[in-house]
């Protein structure tokens, strides 16, 4: 399993990544693999500031359909497009290709609370 060390995660298996106070958000390489096959990925939220911890849309696997969690507070700018035609991206390559969506920060220090990588492995194992 792979856990990059540059992003922060949730226990509820999302990752975040910020640039300046926009972040990319996605779920685990776990937590794809737990799933199973994804073939949809349902944002319905873009354009919406939310708080941390609230729903922000759904992935639907052969077997389940899970709950996104954004990881902190902030609008909602983008989808990533490439999902609707190719969901398994999110399988294929969770961290790069298979990112969710990008999200203005609201407060970039809540960051500080999410688990960094080995927090999160040992989370998973």
């Amino acid at each position: 399993m792979n856990f990059p060390s540059n992003l922060h995660y949730t226990k509820d298996h999302e990752w975040i990544s910020l640039d300046g106070n926009i972040a990319t958000v996605g779920i685990t390489d776990f937590a794809q693999s737990e799933l199973g096959d994804i073939v949809y990925v349902e944002i319905g939220t873009v354009g919406q500031t939310l708080a941390a911890e609230t729903v922000f849309g759904t992935v639907e696997a052969v077997k389940t359909v899970s709950d996104l969690f954004l990881p902190v507070a902030g609008k909602i700018l983008e989808f990533n497009a490439a999902l609707e035609k190719q969901p398994e991206l999110v399988n294929n390559d969770p961290y790069v290709g298979g990112w969710m969506i990008k999200l203005e920060v609201s407060d970039p220090k809540e960051l500080e609370g999410l688990l960094d990588a080995a927090a999160y492995q040992n989370l998973v194992h």
